[in-house]
């Protein structure tokens, strides 16, 4: 069962557009004062951080379901500048269509998401004569107090955050609880991270994004030069979704967080007071290798010193 699992997830599509990151760090290996790789580049800035990140939606997703596209824009990168321990300011969008009539659905679903997480659009590009269509947005944020995913270290911990009140999308690898979801609650939500980055509770941590739970760990390893043991009869999982699904779906709210040991049960009961799911998954090792357990048994599923996957490490 687990190589099979394990053969499974290597082979996801998630874990292989992880890897064209890798193009960008091989452009980008001048020091530019700035670490890269993180959730958000953190940009020192008086006496805390902006925070800069951005986000390009899969052209197939924007042709096919383009009002939860637009709303996913933003809500992705809402989600990155959290991750971080930060409060996002304000978003700028790049939009290409092929007429006026299809950007529509893209702008009730970013307008949706915009007032939702109360993130104003304040600008960025339009063009509706395009021969195809195409969504990117880009978001700056502020935090005094980073949550990154350089700190990571061995002993710690590792925990799963994550809101079951949501369903499964009926086609792509995505968890929705957010769409439904009262936007008080949602921002609310979002809130523990800055709260738990001030507190110095966490060591490191990243936003579970498109990769999944797996995905997101070996990027946050890759970036700590640390391994890990991934223990998936603790991960907790939706009921009625199947758990290797759930490895790599985006979760709509989901943080992958290293602490220590001592710290856990303060980080779970932020959570679990506003009735989300926060679970102890695994441990920080030494070393390069991420190795999944199940049922006593364990594999090898990645090793970063002979593999890399974004190229984007300390």
């Amino acid at each position: 069962m687990l190589p099979e699992l394990a053969e499974q997830l290597q082979r996801s599509l998630s874990l292989l557009q992880k890897q064209d990151i890798q193009t960008a760090a091989e452009a980008l290996k001048r020091k530019t004062g700035v670490k890269l790789g993180d959730d958000c580049a953190a940009i020192p800035d008086r006496d805390g951080y902006l925070l800069f990140a951005a986000e390009g939606m899969m052209p197939q997703f924007v042709e096919e379901d383009p009002w939860f596209a637009g709303w996913s824009a933003i809500m992705v990168n809402v989600s990155d500048i959290y991750a971080m321990g930060g409060t996002p300011i304000a978003v700028v969008d790049t939009l290409w269509s092929k007429s006026v009539e299809e950007v529509d659905p893209l702008w009730a679903g970013m307008k949706a998401a915009s007032s939702t997480y109360n993130v104003p659009i304040v600008g960025g590009h339009t063009n509706c004569h395009s021969s195809y269509t195409a969504l990117s947005v880009a978001i700056l944020g502020r935090s005094k107090h980073l949550i990154t995913s350089f700190d990571a270290q061995p002993g710690d911990v590792l925990l799963v955050a994550t809101d079951f009140r949501g369903e499964a999308h009926p086609k792509y690898p995505f968890w929705n609880a957010a769409t439904k979801a009262d936007p008080i609650q949602l921002r609310s939500n979002l809130s523990i991270l800055p709260i738990l980055a001030a507190a110095g509770l966490c060591n490191a941590g990243k936003d579970i994004s498109n990769g999944g739970i797996v995905g997101t760990l070996l990027m946050l390893l890759e970036a700590s030069n640390c391994g890990a043991v991934l223990d998936l009869d603790r991960v907790p999982c939706p009921p009625g979704l199947a758990l290797d699904r759930w490895l790599v779906s985006f979760p709509s709210y989901g943080f992958l967080l290293s602490v220590f040991p001592d710290n856990a049960k303060m980080v779970q009961a932020h959570f679990r007071q506003q009735d989300l799911v926060c679970e102890i998954v695994g441990t920080i090792e030494m070393g390069s290798k991420l190795v999944l357990r199940s049922q006593e048994t364990s594999i090898d599923f990645w090793d970063l010193s002979e593999r890399k996957l974004t190229g984007f490490s300390k």
